[in-house]
Parts: C-alpha cells; sequence; structure tokens
C-alpha cells in the first residue's frame, strides 16, 4: 500500500475502494492464510496503530486475540458496542479486561434519540416481534455505532471463526471491508476451531465472559441470547426464537445478502404455499 499519513483514514466512507487496493488485500489475505494469528496480528499493529482497534463484544474469541496482541503492544486499542441491553456479566469482564492488561476499553453508543424513538414506537422487546424489528434493533443499537466508530480507523480486528456459522465459512483472514468504508478487516483465527481456542484461554489464563460456565456459547444482548443445549451449534442461542435466519445482526457481513427472508416476504410465501395447497386438495 502507498505511504500515507499515518493519523489519516486510508478511505473516507464516501469514497470508492479502488481495485489497486482490492489486490493488496487479495494478496495479504493469501500471505496469511497459512500464517500463525500472532504474526498476522504482529503484521496488523506495525502497519495499523494507531488507527487499528480489536472489536470485543465478551466471546472467548476476541479475548484470545485482546490476549494475543497485547502481548506483542501493550498500548493496543480495543473496543466494544454498549447497546443498553448487554448482561451485567459483560461489564465485569471488561472491568477484568482493564486490571490485567491496563486497557481502557473504548465504549461506543447508540444514538439516545433514535433508541427512544425506537422503543417508544415499538416497546422494548420489539426484537420479539417480528425479524424486521429484530434488525431494527441491531441496526440502531449495533450496526450504526459501529459505523462510526470504524470511519475513524484504517483497520479492525474480528474474533469471527470459519466453523462458527455458514454465513462466515468462506471470511479470509484479511478482507477489504466494504460495509465500512473500505478498510481493512483482520480474523486472525479464523481458521481455528472452539477447541483450540479455548485451549489458548486455559494455556494462558485469559480472562473470560462468566456465561460460559452456565452453558452459552456466544454472547450478545442479554434478550436476544440463551444458553444452548448439547449437540447444538454455537450461534444456536442467538435469537433462538428466529428458526430460518442466518443468526446474524449486520456487523460483520450485510443481512440482506445473506438470504433471511423479510416479514414481508415470509407472508408472501406463506400463502404461496397455502395456494399450493389448496390447489393440490382440489
Amino acid at each position: 500500500m502507498a505511504d500515507r499519513d499515518p493519523v489519516q483514514p486510508i478511505h473516507q466512507p464516501v469514497l470508492p475502494v479502488f481495485d489497486e487496493e482490492e489486490i493488496w488485500v487479495e494478496r495479504a489475505a493469501e500471505r496469511f492464510e497459512d500464517a500463525a494469528a500472532e504474526e498476522l496480528l504482529a503484521w496488523a499493529l506495525e502497519r495499523f496503530h494507531p488507527r487499528l482497534a480489536i472489536s470485543a463484544a465478551g466471546g472467548v474469541d476476541g479475548m484470545v486475540l485482546v490476549d494475543m496482541a497485547w502481548r506483542l503492544n501493550p498500548d493496543v486499542r480495543v473496543f466494544t458496542l454498549d447497546t443498553g441491553r448487554l448482561p451485567p456479566e459483560t461489564y465485569e469482564l471488561f472491568e477484568k479486561v482493564r486490571e490485567r492488561y491496563g486497557i481502557a476499553v473504548e465504549f461506543e453508543y447508540p444514538e439516545t434519540d433514535t433508541v427512544s424513538a425506537m422503543v417508544t414506537e415499538h416497546g422494548p422487546n420489539l426484537m420479539y416481534n417480528s425479524v424486521d424489528l429484530r434488525l431494527r434493533c441491531c441496526e440502531v443499537r449495533k450496526v450504526e455505532p459501529l459505523k462510526r466508530k470504524l470511519s475513524t480507523l484504517d483497520a479492525w480486528i474480528a474474533g469471527l471463526r470459519r466453523e462458527q456459522w455458514r454465513s462466515r465459512k468462506n471470511i479470509a483472514k484479511v478482507e477489504l471491508d466494504r460495509d465500512h468504508g473500505g478498510i481493512v478487516k483482520l480474523n486472525p483465527v479464523a481458521d481455528w476451531t472452539l477447541d483450540r481456542v479455548w485451549e489458548y484461554v486455559h494455556e494462558h489464563e485469559v480472562p473470560y465472559h462468566p456465561l460460559f460456565d452456565q452453558g452459552y456459547t456466544s454472547i450478545g444482548c442479554a434478550p436476544c441470547t440463551r444458553p444452548v443445549a448439547r449437540g447444538e451449534s454455537e450461534r444456536a442461542g442467538r435469537w433462538w426464537w428466529e428458526q430460518e435466519t442466518d443468526k446474524e445482526c449486520g456487523i460483520h457481513c450485510s443481512v440482506a445478502l445473506l438470504g433471511s427472508p423479510s416479514d414481508t416476504e415470509r407472508a408472501v410465501d406463506t400463502e404461496r404455499r397455502d395456494r399450493e395447497r389448496e390447489e393440490a386438495a382440489g
């Protein structure tokens, strides 16, 4: 990538992504595909710090990355999205991060007026009423705050793994994040298994979210996360009342591109199936 002022972002959100940069990112992805997570983190910290930050929401994967990155550079930045509906244990975890690593986690919040208007119109637990309303809640509380945060960065790091869910099976370790102004997105543990993540946690005594000891395998907002039963997938506890969606909120990919049908599309499909049954019966 061309030399640049380290305090200026690679792109402002309004600018297009250039083919030259896309090629550069693809080459970086190829270079680090078989590399250790620590190697990718060391490269990213050298290249992008201080306009680089780890996104941590309480997941064990993110905590592994915090520990790794801190060992490479104690000044690593970490941010989280405080939706206003997080379980209290999440705040306990970030207090431990402050105590253990000396990292002042950067909290990002939704716009108060927007949240107030949404809740006034649809109620505090609107997420249970329809897929569209659940996605609206995610948009207001998570997606928009993330966009504002990432507009200040050149690169960000996420704890995504390919085995977590079908929508994540093809992620690269280095990506061009077109949803956020064409900045670089890094997934250092993309090829890790859950067992490997926990091995690292125990080996290095990494602090982890207390809810993992209560049957949780993924951490999100309190109303939208539950423990999973034996044999269920890692993300089965997220929005568990939705049986045919991609279990995504939109911060790591555009939900509209994943195939989760809207309420209107579901209604149309139900009507179509009813007509087909009536015609077959007649």
